[in-house]
């Protein structure tokens, strides 16, 4: 019978590869808590006739309506926040604005009791109830969701998109809903920047939006990314891709695009309230700005992202170790990458500039990347450079240019004048003065070539 302990490698083995693949798994996150805090408008202005009722009475029963069926919903919790009813318009009270029902599970029985209760009266204070608002909702984590229920515009001289916008970016809260009612259309603006805006133009309306937003705010969205090639085919893949919150500038999501058999982009959950901007991480990266996602909904976001391979080698051994060029996009002097000989990666299809971090610099124009393609770029192999001569003094080789031009290359040591110098096949100059020569006379001047693979010796001499 075999002993116990000659399974133990085995198990290790077992338990290693679980682990590892639980480790790069990026399992999907639990759904956080769905918080929503209802900002209803109770200010004097509620009170005008709508249809066969005033606005207030309507409000407050389709809210009610709304509040009872939302009890349905797990791990969901809502509040009640009023302002413009504790005080009449003649106190002119900027401040009138109260959390009348925290936030709570199954609490509509008190909402909709609390609703019964209330009369307009006064201003219009949204702004103020906003900032107020950041302090309804609990510090955990969760989604928060404000939804503003609004007849009027701000009436206290406050910039309430200025807050709105504020207290996204702080993630306090994601970007509200707002409904007006009996807004007239050159005022909206006034309102829309505040949040996604609603304009409920009879009861009818305003039912069936109030039922949309709840749908949008709880119901899962899913998306597709599409990497587009030249041809506008969904071919591209294995690129990572970041949903960026376009507000706060951090990375919400990241996923690396993914094609099954079938060549289709799989479906990935998103929270459809956070605003986006879509970076795929191709070289150059593409930026899809504001990128638009219809909650509730499946959405598919197609990119152009065309690639092809750019493919760096040398001929034989090379004597500089690990050779490396800056690559750019033609005619730019920004650099987009340091690729390394030896390698291949891909970049967006267009024309790139190369400087060949070899002795000389070697450069590259205009260098085409196609589509599915790779461009091969060779460059020839080196020779070097030995000087044997153990001396002090000071010197530098200069590249001999056609024309009779030269240019300089880099300083020898001061120290030890012995080296070894990798240099691409050329025409080179070296130009030295020992440190015990007495004039500049003294100075060694000698021609040389370099020729691939090969070794050239130079022996300075006092002169």
């Amino acid at each position: 019978m075999a002993k116990w302990y000659k399974l133990i490698p085995i198990l290790f083995f077992l338990l290693l590869i679980t682990a590892t693949g639980t480790a790069f798994a990026q399992e999907k996150k639990p759904q956080p808590k769905t918080r929503i805090l209802f900002l209803l408008d109770a200010s004097g202005s509620m009170l005008a006739k709508w249809e066969n009722s005033d606005r207030m009475a309507i409000a407050k029963n389709l809210l009610a309506h709304l509040v009872d069926s939302l009890d349905r919903y797990d791990n969901l919790e809502v509040a009640l926040r009023v302002y413009g009813h504790q005080f009449g318009r003649e106190r002119n009270d900027c401040k009138d604005t109260k959390l009348e029902v925290p936030f709570g599970e199954n609490n509509s029985e008190v909402i909709k009791k609390k609703l019964q209760s209330l009369i307009p009266r006064g201003n219009t204070p949204i702004t103020y109830s906003l900032e107020q608002a950041a302090n309804d909702f609990p510090s955990d984590k969760a989604r928060n969701v404000v939804i503003l229920i609004t007849d009027g515009l701000e009436s206290c001289g406050g910039d309430p998109c200025a807050m709105s916008l504020a207290l996204q970016r702080k993630r306090i809260f994601l970007r509200p809903f707002v409904i007006g009612i009996g807004i007239e259309p050159q005022y909206e603006q006034q309102l829309s920047c505040i949040g996604q805006y609603f304009n409920a133009a009879d009861v009818k309306t305003f039912e069936t939006v109030l039922s949309e937003i709840v749908t949008q705010a709880l119901s899962e969205t899913t998306v597709s990314v599409e990497l587009l090639d030249e041809q506008n085919r969904p071919r591209e893949t294995g690129v990572n891709m970041t949903f960026v919150n376009a507000l706060t500038g951090e990375a919400e999501y990241n996923y690396v695009h993914y094609l099954d058999a079938q060549g289709k982009s799989d479906v990935l959950d998103v929270d459809a309230l956070i605003p986006y901007h879509l970076v795929v991480n191709t070289l150059p990266a593409v930026v899809e700005r504001n990128v638009s996602i219809q909650p509730g909904k499946h959405n598919v976001i197609q990119v152009k992202a065309p690639q092809g391979e750019l493919y760096l080698r040398q001929d034989g051994p090379s004597p500089y170790g690990q050779l490396q060029a800056i690559v750019r996009p033609a005619g730019s002097e920004k650099t987009l990458h340091v690729q390394s000989f030896g390698n291949r990666h891909k970049y967006l299809t267009g024309k790139y500039d190369l400087e060949v971090l070899s002795m000389p610099r070697i450069m590259l124009y205009g260098v085409e990347v196609k589509q599915s393609e790779t461009n091969a770029v060779t460059i020839p192999p080196p020779g070097q450079l030995t000087i044997p001569s153990q001396i002090q003094g000071f010197g530098s080789v200069y590249e001999l240019l056609e024309g009779g031009g030269q240019r300089w290359l880099l300083n020898l040591p001061e120290d030890n004048s012995k080296m070894t110098l990798a240099l691409q096949p050329g025409k080179y100059k070296i130009v030295y003065r020992m440190k015990s020569a007495q004039s500049s006379k003294f100075t060694f001047v000698q021609d040389f070539t370099i020729r691939s693979g090969a070794t050239t010796t130079v022996k300075i001499f006092n002169r």
